[in-house]
Formats: structure tokens, sequence, C-alpha cells
């Protein structure tokens, strides 16, 4: 659901992009659709984040993951996500503050819409503190399944896909 959101989003961004262009021709502007595509920007890259960890599409460099055999794969794979999911709790953490500051202060973009700056960064903002959740879940499940030695469940909820593997 939040994926279909952020591509209508996108989508809704590149039409009034489009639009915008199109109507300089003819001597009109919509004016400042370069400043809502840079929020639209922020917002579907920290939202898409947790989309793209579930279907495991973050790229990661599977050199030794190859060569391993199936416990040490499922070991850097916990190793990965836990660095992943510290990462972005440590993004979200220190992305508060931002938002703090501009809400005490009533900040508003410089420009000609005199956006309230609280509204993107609410978004963005949300998109980290969500990725943060979604990863840590994904660490306490990981952790439960090699607990339990199920380690072709962790692989499939956490793994590396390589190419030769998806070709396969």
């Amino acid at each position: 659901m939040i994926a279909l959101l952020v591509g209508l989003v996108l989508t809704g961004c590149v039409i009034l992009i489009i639009a915008d262009i199109l109507l300089r021709e003819v001597g009109i502007s919509f004016g400042g659709a370069d400043e809502i595509s840079g929020y639209v920007m922020a917002g579907v890259a920290s939202w898409g984040m947790s989309y793209a960890l579930t279907e495991l599409a973050h790229v990661r460099i599977d050199l030794i993951r190859l060569r391993l055999r199936q416990r040490g794969k499922a070991m850097l794979d916990l190793l990965a996500i836990i660095a992943l999911a510290g990462t972005s709790i440590v993004i979200a953490v220190q992305s508060w503050p931002v938002l703090q500051k501009t809400i005490e202060r009533g900040s508003r973009a410089n420009t000609p819409l005199e956006t309230p700056l609280w509204i993107p960064q609410s978004i963005w903002l949300s998109g980290w503190i969500w990725f943060a959740v979604c990863s840590s879940v994904l660490v306490i499940l990981t952790l439960s399944l090699l607990v339990k030695r199920n380690l072709e469940q962790a692989d499939a909820l956490v793994g590396a896909r390589s190419e030769l593997e998806l070709e396969a």
C-alpha cells in the first residue's frame, strides 16, 4: 500500500513538472514545481526504503557471502540487517531535532511558495521512523529464526539475492 502511494505521488510530481515545462512554452508557469519535486523526492526516498527492504532490493556486495555455507551466509545476513537497523535508527533519531527546530521557529521555505517546512520534514521523518521500525522488526525476526536454527527461512527473510540466483 505504501509503495503504491509513493508511486502515485511520484507520478503526480512528474505530471506537475511536465505540465510546468509545457506551460513555460506559452509564458505561464505554476512556479514552485522544482520546490515541490524536492520535497517529494525526500519523502519518496525515506518511505521507499522500507519497501525496498521488504523486497530485498537494497544493494549488498555478496562477493564473500557467495563463497560461504548456509550458516556463514546467515551470520552475514544478520550482521547486515543489524547494521541497517542501527543506521536507520541513528538517522531517525538525529532527524527529530531538525523537525523540532523547524516547528519551534515556524520556519518556512525561502521561496515564493513559502512552504511551512514542518510539512515536508514530517513526511521525511516519518519515513525514516517507519524504516527504523521495519528494519528493527526484521532483526528480531531474523534472530528468532536463527535461534531456532531455521536458516532457510532466515535467508528468505533477509538474505541477499545475487544476479546469478535470480537468473536460475
